[in-house]
């Protein structure tokens, strides 16, 4: 059986976008330490850009996920229990999973139907999401679920 296209051909197909990734590695990190993280501490130990980071945990303030507080005591933490924060909420914070918006197979006439593809592929990315709304990202640590920030 052969490997997929993607496999040993130079690029690498990626279920998230890199900014998606570096959204989870930045908060599964600040759910295993706990606390406060600066910007440069967070961005070592998760090993994201600094200038990404600050992109991609902006963007995470702005949707509620993590808070950040300036100062000598300051850094970014998360906004509630790791339990309580999704997979999917993240990843939507930052960059949403794209949903299929045309009909794969060119076919225009959807206003009452999808087509059966068209019906199959949503289906599954329904199941995707759901997936990632069921996870925390406690779950993604080896942290209880119920410590709080």
């Amino acid at each position: 059986m052969g490997r997929p296209d993607s496999v040993g051909r130079g690029e690498e197909k990626r279920m998230f976008s890199q900014t998606a990734e570096y959204a989870l590695r930045a908060t599964v990190m600040l759910a295993e330490q706990g606390r406060a993280l600066s910007a440069a501490e967070l961005a070592r130990l998760s090993e994201v850009p600094p200038p990404y980071l600050f992109k991609v945990m902006g963007q995470l303030v702005r949707a509620g996920v993590v808070t950040a507080q300036r100062g000598k005591n300051g850094g970014y933490r998360l906004g509630r229990a790791a339990g309580d924060i999704t997979v999917l909420e993240v990843v939507n914070a930052v960059d949403p999973l794209p949903r299929i918006r045309h009909c794969p197979l060119g076919k225009p006439e959807h206003e009452r139907a999808l087509c059966p593809l068209h019906r199959q592929l949503d289906e599954t990315y329904a199941q995707i999401e759901a997936t990632l709304g069921s996870r925390s990202l406690a779950e993604m640590t080896d942290i209880p679920a119920n410590r709080t920030p």
